[in-house]
């Protein structure tokens, strides 16, 4: 049996902890039922609270390795093709970690993904920001 102290020791404890910046209780998580980490590209599933989605096809159109593929009519399924497309995804994949990083974004999914879950779960589309991201980048080197 709990003394009157403990208790209300107990009770202002939850007052901080409810209302302390920073200390937050997960709003979001994917049912492991409805998991597919393939379309997950940065955070975790299992706890969030602002989610984002990309258009992952669009952030490797703005690549300079895509546009060197378009450029050149590299030949799809030749070497160089595949290398290409694989290095457009490594930088479209750390623009998208980038953008993570910088923002209150704690998981970024592919589009069409979040919304097709039950219950769905609403996301802001941050492509142009992860394609703005990487463009800077570039512009740095």
């Amino acid at each position: 049996m709990k003394t009157k102290t403990q208790r209300f020791i107990t009770a202002i404890s939850v007052l901080i902890l409810v209302g302390t910046p920073g200390v937050a209780f997960a709003k979001y998580s994917i049912p492991a039922d409805q998991l597919q980490p393939t379309k997950i590209y940065y955070g975790t599933s299992e706890s969030f609270e602002k989610p984002g989605k990309v258009r992952f096809k669009d952030i490797i159109k703005a690549t300079p390795e895509y546009h060197e593929v378009k450029r050149d009519k590299i030949e799809r399924g030749t070497g160089r093709y595949w290398i290409l497309l694989s290095q457009a995804s490594d930088r479209a994949n750390r623009a998208i970690h980038e953008v993570g990083e910088k923002t209150d974004y704690d998981l970024i999914a592919l589009d069409g993904y979040l919304g097709h879950l039950k219950p769905a779960i609403k996301a802001d589309d941050i492509t142009d920001l992860v394609i703005e991201t990487m463009t800077e980048s570039l512009n740095k080197k």
